[in-house]
C-alpha cells in the first residue's frame, strides 16, 4: 500500500515492492565525496535513518540491518548525543524534558554525520542514563561503506534528514512501546516503576505526538511491528544491498 511519498511495508507485501522504495538522490555536491572501502571508492557512504518512538524497536531494527548487511557499516545513536548537563544538579537534570529537540546537542551530531560523509573519523559522545548527562568517555567511529543511525528526533531536523539516503520510521502500537519502554528503563537505566509512568505522561507521550508521530510523514519506508516484521526486514536489507551494488557499478540511482 503506498502512502504518499513513502511505502509502508507489512507481513505482507511481497518483493515487488523493493522497486518502489525512494532513495535520496546524489546529483548535489554533498553526495560527491569519496570514501575508501576495500580498495574502492564510493562517492559518500549510504546514510540509513531509523526512527521511531521510545520503546518501538528502532534500535534493535538498526542493528539488525547493521548485523545482517554483511558489509562494513557504522553505527550512530541519537541517544549518545544528548546535551551535556554537567553544570546542573542531579534533581535539576532529572526535570529535564529528555524528549525534546533541545535536549540533544544536535549540532554535534550534524557535524559528526557530516564528517563521516567526508571520511573522517569521529569521536562519539557517551552518556551516563543514572546520571543524567554525558560522561567523560568517547567512542572512536570510522567511516564506513553503510552509517546508521537511530533516534527518536532524527526526522524533526532538516539537516539531518537531508544527509540521510534511506528514511526508516517504526511503527508500533503506543501500548506496547510504554511496556518495553517501562521494562527498559527500570531493568537498565537505574528508574523506578513511578519515575517512568510520571515521565511518560508528563514528557514522553506529549513529545511523541508533537514531534515523533508528524516527522512520519518525511520516512521512506515505515516498518509496522518494527524488528518482529521479519519481512520488512527482508525487503529492507534487499533493497539496501541494490543500492549499495548500484553505486559500486556507477549506475544511476532511483
Amino acid at each position: 500500500m503506498e502512502m504518499g511519498s513513502h511505502t509502508r511495508l507489512s507481513g505482507g507485501f511481497g518483493s515487488s515492492y523493493l522497486a518502489g522504495l525512494r532513495v535520496a538522490n546524489r546529483d548535489d555536491p554533498v553526495h560527491a565525496i569519496g570514501v575508501p572501502t576495500g580498495g574502492r571508492m564510493l562517492k559518500r557512504p549510504l546514510m540509513i535513518g531509523v526512527v521511531g518512538g521510545s520503546g518501538s524497536g528502532k534500535t534493535t531494527v538498526a542493528r539488525t540491518i547493521y548485523e545482517f548487511l554483511g558489509v562494513d557499516a557504522a553505527f550512530i545513536d541519537q541517544d549518545a548525543y544528548y546535551a551535556d548537563l554537567g553544570h546542573l544538579s542531579l534533581d535539576e537534570r532529572r526535570r529535564v524534558n529528555f524528549d525534546h529537540p533541545d535536549a540533544f546537542d544536535t549540532e554535534l551530531l550534524v557535524r559528526h554525520l557530516e564528517e563521516l560523509a567526508r571520511g573522517e573519523i569521529v569521536q562519539k559522545p557517551t552518556y551516563d542514563y543514572p546520571a543524567h548527562t554525558r560522561a567523560e568517555a568517547t567512542v572512536e567511529v570510522e567511516p564506513r561503506e553503510v552509517i546508521i543511525v537511530d533516534g527518536i528526533l532524527l526526522f524533526a531536523d532538516p539537516r539531518i534528514r537531508a544527509l540521510l539516503d534511506i528514511k526508516i520510521f517504526v511503527d508500533v502500537a503506543e501500548d506496547v512501546r510504554f511496556i518495553r519502554r517501562l521494562q527498559r528503563d527500570v531493568a537498565h537505566r537505574g528508574r523506578t516503576m513511578d519515575d517512568v509512568i510520571r515521565q511518560y505522561l508528563s514528557t514522553v507521550r506529549p513529545m511523541h505526538l508533537e514531534f515523533i508521530e508528524p516527522s512520519k510523514r518525511y520516512a521512506d519506508i515505515i516498518l509496522p511491528e518494527g524488528g518482529h516484521n521479519r519481512i520488512g526486514i527482508e525487503m529492507i536489507l534487499a533493497r539496501v544491498e541494490l543500492e549499495l551494488n548500484r553505486r559500486r557499478d556507477g549506475s544511476p540511482t532511483s
